[in-house]
């Protein structure tokens, strides 16, 4: 049957010439858009409508060809079809109710495509009639708050959480879906909460459960009170609060499984490297591209959940088996072919199985751990503006993480070491990510290593400078825990600081293309502030006086990276314009590494000198450095220690807006009812009845 057939609701001609036939239901449609009342004709048209297996591209395509005209002509009698399914939900005739919840995703879909530009409103009104709708959509949502919470069939349900993720993005900006505020009134918070907290439920619908929430949470949440932003800040429930956790680290960890395989897959020798390449030719970077796109949908949702709600941040930390979700088949999800790498729920399995037997072999991990890998792969190219917002998102979760306490707490317990091999970007200069194995640390060390990575790997034209900004603040808000808790992390310190120094040298020898569009400036002081911590506070948790000696050395072997940096800002701020009073401000952080350098460096000249050394070694210098501390005279900076808190609104408004939009159209995309097979769940429910 051709898709013009399909579409209409035509079946196979059965003779050259005869007509081809149409389905009943479709002609039951043409009833409805007829201008007459339908059960004029057939007074039992309602009961048998829903016995019908349900056309959606008819009805939807039918929907969105309607003129203003004949709208209004049919508009009693789509209200009508509204009303009826809704009673239909509540039928003991387990098909009228699939039917039903399926016809009732085509009206909203297709009277929304039809009238993209109408108020919501007449939206509403043409649904469901303005003066029923309270009383309509009430109905409604008590029949699917009643199906997702009973004992009935899971397909039921699946279908349930389809309609609702349907309605919430037929709008491409969620916060204009007017009839949202009925789902704001009726709420289904309690429904969604207790299917992340059954493991049975969880396992089917968890997936959808989480995006939908995610998704709400965000509805007109600048304008108004929103009830699930308040109901989701105080959930204090542990099964609930660990269900959601635990759907979000198994959508994580698919993606980081299928990440992996996939580099395993391009290093697999000189004929795939060639092959790669020559395809690539043709194929542009599709790949490339497929193997970092993100599931911002469970980010978005993983965000709000660390973001609104202090009792979550104890699910990061809970620690159970690492295990290879590739070991269990992936059930058939309802996604597009073409769906990116990670955007469809994990397996059904891996959700299911809460406990599972320990082997002492086995790594243990947990959902900071599988985030941060997560995050590795997704910081690792931000050249387009997805990307760019996926790494900001995880930088934005990350932020909230470094300024709670009791999160810093777990960070750097010395009692919870986890080895965290991220993934690293692939660089000539340097080994593959394989060749370096890490040790099991406190887990504030893979945060650490993460910042550093991102710091070293995108030093580019393309300057990503909102995502370093929060990369430093980032360590910032770590070493001012640890500052205030003397806390004495064992880390390989020089290799931040070394990174922080080639950052400070690239801003230096880009200044004119990166002052075109960025101020550079406010990140000099950022990193220059951080020396200043360690200058100043390093006593307190650095750990060993040694650590302390090797700051000195750094500062004093880049010394030429600070002049240079001292002479850039003296030169802007003596000079008028926009950057004088920003540059000024870098120009007195200074001071104390430049009295380090002034200090130390004629001494160690003379050392030098008197030794008839050309070159000293590191331990040479060290030594010099050690017995001069007591002449070194520095300034005692005030507010070192203290940070602007996190705060969405207003700065990170219009990113979230957006953010959600792009979600809210991927979703629409993905949350097809026709690729849930109508043929079995009818058969499903042909069986029960």
């Amino acid at each position: 049957m051709s898709q013009t057939e399909k579409r209409a609701g035509l079946l196979r001609r059965t003779s050259s010439s005869k007509k081809p036939l149409k389905e009943k239901v479709v002609l039951m449609y043409e009833d409805i858009f007829a201008k007459e009342e339908p059960t004029k004709s057939n007074p039992r048209f309602w009961d048998e409508l829903f016995l019908m297996k349900v056309n959606l591209e008819y009805l939807e395509g039918k929907l969105e060809s309607l003129d203003g005209d004949e709208v209004l002509r049919v508009k009693d009698n789509i209200n009508s079809l509204f009303q009826h399914c809704v009673q239909a939900l509540a039928e003991e005739h387990q098909i009228k109710v699939v039917n039903a919840l399926q016809t009732l995703c085509a009206l909203f879909r297709g009277v929304h495509q039809k009238n993209r530009s109408a108020t919501g409103f007449d939206i509403i009104n043409m649904l469901m009639g303005f003066d029923k709708a309270e009383l309509r959509m009430k109905e409604l949502m008590e029949s699917l708050d009643a199906l997702l919470c009973g004992d009935g069939s899971q397909s039921l349900k699946s279908l349930c959480l389809k309609l609702l993720l349907c309605l919430v993005t037929v709008t491409d900006n969620i916060s204009q879906n007017t009839i949202l505020e009925y789902v704001m009134i009726n709420s289904i918070f309690e429904a969604i909460l207790q299917i992340l907290s059954d493991v049975s439920s969880r396992a089917q619908h968890g997936y959808d459960a989480v995006v939908l929430l995610a998704l709400l949470v965000n509805y007109r949440k600048y304008e108004s009170v929103n009830p699930y932003i308040v109901k989701l800040s105080i959930v204090d429930d542990e099964p609930t609060l660990d269900g959601m956790g635990r759907v979000i680290h198994h959508a994580l960890a698919e993606y980081n499984r299928q990440y992996k395989e996939k580099e395993e897959e391009n290093q697999g020798g000189f004929f795939s490297t060639l092959t790669s390449m020559v395809g690539s030719m043709f194929i542009a970077d599709a790949d490339e591209k497929l193997s970092v796109q993100t599931n911002e949908a469970i980010l978005l949702a993983l965000y709000e959940a660390v973001h609104l709600n202090r009792n979550f941040i104890t699910v990061l930390a809970q620690s159970h088996p690492e295990i290879d979700i590739a070991t269990t088949p992936a059930v058939p999800v309802p996604a597009s072919p073409l769906t990116p790498l990670g955007t469809t729920p994990p397996s059904l399995d891996m959700m299911n199985n809460p406990e599972l037997p320990l082997d002492p072999n086995l790594q243990t991990s947990n959902l900071l751990i599988t985030f941060l890998k997560y995050s590795s792969i997704v910081m690792q190219d931000t050249k387009d503006e997805h990307r760019l917002n996926s790494a900001r998102l995880c930088l934005i979760i990350l932020t909230c993480i470094a300024e709670d306490q009791y999160a810093d707490a777990f960070l750097h317990d010395d009692n919870m070491n986890f080895r965290v091999n991220l993934h690293r970007m692939p660089m000539r200069h340097r080994k593959k990510a394989a060749d370096k194995s890490n040790p099991s640390r406190p887990l504030v060390c893979a945060v650490l290593d993460l910042m550093v990575e991102f710091i070293v790997t995108h030093m580019m034209k393309e300057f990503p400078m909102d995502l370093y900004v929060r990369c430093v603040q980032i360590i910032h808000k770590l070493i001012c825990y640890q500052k205030k808790c003397r806390v004495r992390m064992h880390y390989t310190w020089r290799e931040l600081w070394s990174a922080l120094i080639n950052l400070l040298k690239f801003l230096l020898s880009n200044e004119t293309i990166l002052l075109s569009k960025h101020n550079i400036f406010q990140l000099a002081l950022q990193v220059v502030n951080l020396f200043n911590m360690f200058i100043t506070y390093g006593d307190t948790f650095l750990p060993t006086p040694s650590s302390y000696d090797e700051l000195y050395y750094e500062i004093i072997r880049m010394h030429q990276v600070f002049d240079n940096l001292y002479c850039m800002v003296l030169r802007v701020s003596t000079n008028a314009g926009q950057w004088k009073e920003p540059a000024s401000k870098v120009t007195h952080a200074l001071v104390n590494v430049r009295a380090i350098i002034n200090h130390f460096n004629p001494k160690i000249e003379s050392y030098a000198a008197v030794n008839h050394i050309s070159q000293l070694s590191e331990d040479q210098v060290l030594e010099v450095v050690r017995t001069n501390y007591d002449t070194l005279t520095l300034k005692l900076q005030d507010g070192l220690d203290q940070f602007e808190r996190y705060s969405e609104q207003p700065r990170e408004a219009g990113f979230f807006k957006e953010l959600v939009r792009s979600i809210s159209l991927n979703v629409r995309k993905n949350v097809s009812l026709s690729t849930m097979s109508q043929d079995v769940l009818l058969k499903e429910f042909s069986s029960i009845s």
